[in-house]
C-alpha cells in the first residue's frame, strides 16, 4: 500500500470558511473553494480527503464552482478502459472571488437602502 501525503484545511481556513458562510455561501462550497485555490491541480477525491467532504457534496460544489467560473476542469485519461479522472484548477486568484462578492454584497446592501428610503416615503405620504 502506498502512502499519499495530501492537504488538509486547517484552523485558518475554518476561520475563512466561517466568514463565508456568513455571506451566504454554502459551507461545502466554501470548504471545495478554499481547499482548491491553495493547490494547483486536484482531483475530486484529493477534496473529499482534504476538506473531510463525501463525494456528491464534493461533485455538486465543483458544479457550481465550474458555473461561476472560478475553477476549470480538464480530463485526464487514463490507460486502458475506464472513465477519465476529472483534474480541477482554479481559474482566478481567491483574492478577485472575494472582490466579486464584495461587490454583491454592497450592491445588496444599496437595494436594501433604497428599499427603505422608498418606503419611509410611502409612510410618510399615508
Amino acid at each position: 500500500m502506498k502512502r499519499k501525503d495530501i492537504y488538509t484545511l486547517d484552523k485558518d481556513d475554518d476561520k475563512a470558511i466561517s466568514l463565508f458562510v456568513k455571506l451566504g455561501m454554502p459551507k461545502n462550497l466554501a470548504k471545495t473553494l478554499l481547499y482548491i485555490s491553495q493547490v494547483d491541480e486536484c482531483k475530486c477525491a484529493d477534496v473529499e480527503q482534504g476538506a473531510n467532504l463525501r463525494q456528491p457534496e464534493v461533485s455538486i460544489a465543483m458544479q457550481e464552482l465550474r458555473r461561476r467560473g472560478w475553477v476549470k476542469k480538464r480530463d485526464l485519461k487514463k490507460e486502458g478502459k475506464g472513465r477519465p479522472v476529472h483534474i480541477y484548477t482554479p481559474a482566478i486568484q481567491l483574492t478577485d472571488i472575494v472582490k466579486t462578492i464584495e461587490t454583491q454584497k454592497l450592491q445588496e446592501v444599496a437595494t436594501v437602502e433604497g428599499d427603505i428610503t422608498r418606503l419611509r416615503d410611502i409612510i410618510n405620504n399615508i
